[in-house]
């Protein structure tokens, strides 16, 4: 992973801890922890990937994700400023051995439950975004952890939490199979824009076509070609808010050498036509 600006201070082993993560763009590093982790998006647009989804992020964009549940935020330089991000992460006793199974605390073990699979607030509380923004600079461990929980209760209450990856995806419990996914997942990240066949994929982690096919199945929760499709549309859709290009050309630049290909895959996944997408998200000139 590319370094990360933390705050200071914090010690080994502690239970919790939160940082800014400013770059000029986030590269893609995909990656999985043993921590909970809230991501709150302050400066900059990209793609998010969590699990089997795909999916663009913007500022005030704020995602729970669960322990080892594999992720990344991927973003291009932005002549406007930097990429940045304000990160929580803590663990399952960060409060102390069975502090969430207290019934007082039962709204926030079903929520930190429901973040096996990742969970989006794209309109959470102003009041959770102002105490994580204001967390990196607390001075005490102390005060940064009683902000937190309190950030945890308001999204608990907030019922605004939507669930980002699909019912058929599970964190790979075993370490060579999750390296294994890891590892292909960030070779389409780079390849999918262009003619890929199964051999090729299987070959990267020396794996015969078929066998990969069930593995990736099983591991990911769906099949190559829909996750291949979910990467190729998530680009067109970068292509299409970010520039001029005709709809031939994002459909190639994204992968797909057939128009009628490109124009039913992206409306399977984005329930509307690449034309109505573009319209719908151009931003609007005052």
């Amino acid at each position: 992973m590319k370094p990360r600006h933390e705050s200071p201070g914090l010690l080994d082993g502690t239970t919790f801890r939160c940082f800014v993560r400013r770059e000029a763009a986030f590269g893609f590093s995909w990656h999985f922890h043993q921590e909970y982790e809230l991501t709150l998006i302050t400066s900059g647009i990209g793609t998010r990937y969590v699990g089997t989804d795909v999916q663009p992020y913007r500022p005030g964009d704020l995602v729970l994700l669960g322990p080892d549940l594999p992720h990344t935020f991927a973003s291009e330089p932005d002549q406007d400023g930097p990429a940045e991000a304000v990160v929580a992460q803590f663990r399952e006793d960060f409060l102390g051995p069975g502090f969430f199974g207290l019934p007082q605390f039962h709204e926030l073990a079903v929520l930190l439950a429901s973040s096996s699979r990742g969970v989006l607030f794209s309109g959470a509380p102003e009041a959770v975004l102002e105490i994580l923004r204001e967390l990196p600079a607390l001075d005490s461990p102390a005060a940064q952890t009683i902000r937190a929980l309190e950030a945890l209760r308001l999204l608990a209450c907030s019922g605004e939490g939507v669930e980002i990856s699909g019912p058929g995806y599970t964190a790979a419990p075993d370490t060579a199979l999750r390296d294994r996914i890891d590892k292909v997942c960030g070779y389409l990240r780079q390849e999918h824009t262009r003619r890929l066949d199964l051999a090729e994929i299987a070959a990267v982690v020396h794996m015969a076509p078929t066998s990969f096919s069930r593995f990736f199945r099983r591991a990911m929760g769906l099949t190559l070609t829909e996750y291949l499709n979910r990467l190729r549309v998530e680009t067109a859709c970068r292509l299409l808010t970010s520039t001029e290009l005709p709809i031939t050309e994002v459909a190639s630049r994204s992968g797909y050498a057939n128009l009628s290909n490109f124009n039913r895959r992206f409306h399977e996944l984005k329930r509307m036509t690449p034309r109505a997408y573009r319209t719908a998200h151009r931003p609007r000139s005052d």
